[in-house]
């Protein structure tokens, strides 16, 4: 077997057994090995915080299995073969612990970054208590209203990927099936419990008098800031949820109503389904909101039963549109926060960012774009309050390693790299490079770049992919779909009247 074979067919078995975890719950690997936890370990890697994962392990340590111990893992997970391989070509990085990962929320101190946004894993006091227990820095309570709110069976659907994990998550749910009274009891009660903990009251009423009502009760209740919920596209009465939100006389009316019978923070959240989200923001920065939180989810469908003809989820053979979370908005997310981080009228607010957040990397982008606080639903509904830990210990090591000593130093550092298309350099490319010590010869770079895109790939009877630099025109593509990640770019852009084949 030729060097490039093994080294794909090993990262290609590598990915395979860790794609086989599904992160058991109090996972029956724990019994394996005396001295460590590879569930641990094996979770670590999957949020990718593989540094994390080789600091949890003693590089020079032998694995030692309990011998009276006859317990494996269900899906036959080869975990000694993956703890061995992460192992063996990385640093290790140490004394990450004491870092400081502390900000603020509107002035109110954070010990990290990491809030639940306001839905069903904020629910009750069981469960808020039970995720402050687990290092999460405060929670946006489930929405608190004097609307009578019945819920739908079933009320979610998903997209997944290959690995069965979601891509997108779709729900009709509404706002917390609590009274007010058993809402403020919430609120007093964690405050009393966690008083370093912050507490949001997300709000929303129908009228004047509701949003003056709520604002009041939940200010008494000892909530440390008050989100507006400007934007669940679910509501069953009109001129609420995201009707509100895109509507920018409202959004002033109901931001002033509360800023005027409150003391604390308010932050207006933002709905993304709308054409401009800076025209709702800006209108509730002139109605007195301290910040913005965006965004909540984005009106869908996520697929349609082509047997019983009817959008999931289905509630006794209908369905209805619903608001689409997790992964796949992303993108939309941090476009709408680069929107409004980088509009002059809306550059005093504070940023409070959501949106497809799974990782510490995922939240470190919205950082970057200016968010000092990172909200997360859709992940724990997947995987549980248990990823705060690669959160923070991910969000530690990077800020180790790039010697970075507080948040706020790097809050926003992304912003000015955005610029419009016209201003994009157009006159020089930047060539893939094919790296075959690593490539398999599988073709995929040259259907790709064939069938769209230049077709500057030729490949070569022994399978090997050839680049044409006189046609090429240094898109990627062909580095996009390349499965080995054979291929790099070149460290240098060169003049397009240059171009040679090479």
């Amino acid at each position: 077997m030729k060097k490039n074979d093994k080294l794909a067919r090993s990262e290609l078995s590598m990915e395979t057994e860790i794609n086989k975890c599904v992160l058991c719950y109090d996972a029956p690997c724990k019994k394996i090995y005396k001295n460590i936890d590879p569930s641990r370990i094996l979770r670590a890697i999957k949020f990718e915080n593989t540094k994390g994962a080789i600091a949890l392990i003693n590089k020079d340590l032998h694995f030692q299995k309990n011998e009276d111990c006859d317990t494996k893992c269900p899906l036959n997970v080869n975990i000694e073969y993956i703890l061995k391989n992460i192992i063996k070509d990385k640093c290790v990085v140490s004394n990450y612990n004491n870092i400081d990962i502390s900000t603020t929320i509107c002035g109110i101190k954070l010990e990290n970054p990491f809030l639940l946004s306001s839905s069903i894993v904020g629910s009750n006091y069981e469960m808020c208590k039970r995720a402050l227990e687990s290092g999460w820095a405060g929670i946006s309570v489930k929405t608190i209203s004097l609307m009578q709110i019945d819920e739908s069976s079933p009320r979610f659907s998903t997209l997944k990927g290959n690995n069965k994990s979601f891509l997108g998550f779709k729900n009709i749910e509404q706002l917390s099936e609590h009274s007010v009274e058993e809402n403020m009891e919430m609120i007093k009660k964690l405050k009393k419990e966690f008083p370093e903990k912050v507490i949001i009251a997300s709000i929303m009423g129908k009228d004047e008098n509701e949003w003056k009502y709520l604002t009041k009760e939940v200010t008494s209740a000892g909530a440390d800031i008050i989100e507006l919920n400007f934007s669940c596209p679910n509501m069953k009465h009109k001129g609420t949820g995201s009707d509100v939100g895109q509507n920018p006389k409202l959004v002033e009316e109901f931001t002033r109503i509360v800023k005027e019978n409150t003391n604390v923070p308010v932050l207006a959240k933002m709905t993304p389904n709308i054409t401009d989200i800076c025209v709702p923001a800006i209108a509730a920065k002139n109605g007195g909101a301290d910040g913005i939180s965006a965004i909540n989810t984005i009106k869908c469908i996520t697929n349609v039963d082509i047997d019983t003809l009817v959008p999931e989820p289905q509630v006794n053979g209908k369905s209805s549109l619903g608001g689409y979370s997790g992964r796949a908005i992303k993108p939309i997310a941090l476009r709408y926060i680069s929107d409004m981080t980088n509009n002059s009228e809306l550059k005093d607010l504070y940023y409070s960012g959501m949106g497809g957040i799974y990782t510490w990397k995922d939240a470190l982008e919205f950082m970057l774009l200016g968010c000092s606080s990172i909200q997360i639903t859709t992940a724990i509904l997947e995987y549980g309050y248990r990823i705060i830990d690669d959160l923070i210990m991910g969000l530690k090591i990077y800020m180790k390693e790039k010697k970075y000593e507080k948040v706020s130093d790097f809050i926003g550092l992304s912003k000015s790299n955005l610029i419009n298309n016209d201003e994009l350099d157009k006159d020089t490319i930047e060539f893939p490079m094919i790296n075959y010590d690593r490539c398999i010869g599988c073709g995929r770079c040259y259907i790709s770049c064939r069938d769209g895109g230049h077709q500057a790939i030729e490949f070569s009877e022994d399978r090997k992919p050839i680049l044409n630099a006189k046609k090429c025109v240094g898109c990627q593509l062909c580095k996009l779909v390349c499965p080995q990640k054979a291929i790099d770019v070149s460290l240098k852009r060169i003049n397009k009247s240059l171009k040679t084949k090479v």
